[in-house]
């Protein structure tokens, strides 16, 4: 389940849960566009026992787009073989998709800081949205998210 806040005012956010277990989930918010290159913004990941985030994942404009993995994701509501991956140029955010025979796609958010220093720390947590309208939906709320004239 997706939501989106920041249409009252507040800074936009996306908040993906689990549909089987809301304690589980990912928040990207906190978006700044410093130049016309990129965006930079905030991806946190929680589930029971764990809170992750990294402060400042970067969405470069030439950088493969979130919005337009999940929007394929979509379009493919019938289902695919195999895994499916994203990821930020810098690997600090990455999304890997698998189909699953229930209808639902299997999302694990992974948040990975620094993933070129020894001794950093990788989180991931998995939502489960279904195939199509969810997945539509999702793809949406965060292309809003990005928009420069959200901000």
């Amino acid at each position: 389940m997706t939501s989106v806040d920041g249409f009252t005012g507040d800074p936009p956010a996306v908040i993906v849960t689990s549909l089987d277990n809301a304690a589980v989930g990912v928040r990207l918010s906190d978006r700044q566009s410093f130049d016309d290159d990129a965006v930079h913004y905030v991806a946190e990941a929680w589930s029971p026992g764990l809170a992750a985030r990294v402060d400042e994942v970067v969405a470069w404009i030439w950088d493969a787009d979130l919005a337009a993995f999940l929007t394929e994701l979509a379009a493919d509501y019938r289902g695919w073989e195999g895994e499916r991956t994203w990821k930020t140029h810098d690997g600090d955010l990455a999304v890997s998709a698998v189909f699953m025979p229930t209808g639902r796609v299997a999302l694990t958010w992974t948040l990975r800081p620094w993933p070129d220093i020894a001794g950093g720390w990788t989180a991931s947590v998995t939502s489960c949205p279904e195939a199509g309208e969810q997945m539509s939906s999702l793809a949406a709320d965060v292309r809003h998210f990005f928009a420069r004239e959200s901000q």
